[in-house]
C-alpha cells in the first residue's frame, strides 16, 4: 500500500502538484516583514501581529530572505 502511495506522489510531482500546507506570507509581505524588522521600529511580535502570523512564522521567513544591512563576506 505504501508503495502505491509513494508512486501516487512521485506522479503527482511529474504533473507539478506538491504537497502540504500554503506558506502563510506571500513573497512580497515577506519583504515587508524583513524590511520592518530591518527598520528597528516594530517588534517581531508587532510585525506578527501586522501579518496575522506567529512570531515563529516571523522567524522562519526572515531566516530564508538576507538583510540588507548585513555585508557580504
Amino acid at each position: 500500500m505504501s508503495e502505491r502511495t509513494m508512486d501516487g506522489l512521485e506522479a503527482a510531482r511529474a504533473r507539478g502538484r506538491t504537497g502540504g500546507q500554503k506558506p502563510k506570507l506571500g513573497p512580497r509581505q515577506v519583504q515587508l516583514a524583513r524590511e520592518m524588522y530591518d527598520s528597528g521600529e516594530l517588534t517581531v511580535q508587532q510585525i506578527a501581529d501586522e501579518f496575522g502570523v506567529t512570531r515563529p512564522t516571523i522567524y522562519r521567513h526572515l531566516s530564508k530572505v538576507p538583510s540588507r544591512t548585513q555585508t557580504p563576506a
